[in-house]
């Protein structure tokens, strides 16, 4: 998989700057044993993602990283490359969340997003709303997790 880089930079995307329909791919980012172990201990204590010999022996047949911190590292990758630092506002939430295959340690995971609507509100003059389809995918290619985003976004001059 490539690297792919939106038409504009981070620093002057606004509202207008998000292109419907283009599918961008960014990463990769490592998933280590150590990460995977830490982030579930904290987080999501349950043996498949804290103890290798437990999850070897168990369904799934080995260590795997909790979907919380497979979203969290998709999400990182859709921080850094997408949402603009200067025109991006709160997000209302995402939807339909599925973790879809396993992340294992040694994993590359890449982010594919694809802006499905990029609106003015129809409340708020100064803003609009990016829709955006992200699936990560893992060094074969196979989507680990898919998810819808909304995020609300400064308007050009606003």
């Amino acid at each position: 998989m490539l690297e792919t880089n939106p038409p504009i930079p981070l620093e002057d995307r606004c509202l207008e700057g998000y292109p419907v329909d283009t599918p961008l791919t960014f990463g990769p980012i490592a998933v280590s044993e150590a990460e995977i172990i830490e982030f579930a201990r904290r987080y999501d204590p349950q043996t498949m993602h804290t103890d290798p010999a437990a999850a070897a022996a168990g369904p799934f047949k080995g260590l795997m990283a909790s979907g919380w911190h497979t979203v969290g590292l998709l999400m990182r990758l859709f921080v850094e490359n997408v949402l603009s630092p200067t025109a991006g506002l709160p997000s209302p939430g995402v939807k339909e969340l599925k973790w879809t295959r396993p992340v294992r340690p040694g994993d590359r995971l890449w982010l594919r997003t694809t802006i499905t609507e990029a609106r003015p509100s129809r409340s708020n003059p100064d803003r609009g709303i990016v829709t955006t389809h992200l699936e990560g995918l893992n060094q074969n290619g196979e989507v680990v997790a898919e998810f819808t985003a909304a995020n609300l976004v400064r308007r050009r001059g606003a």
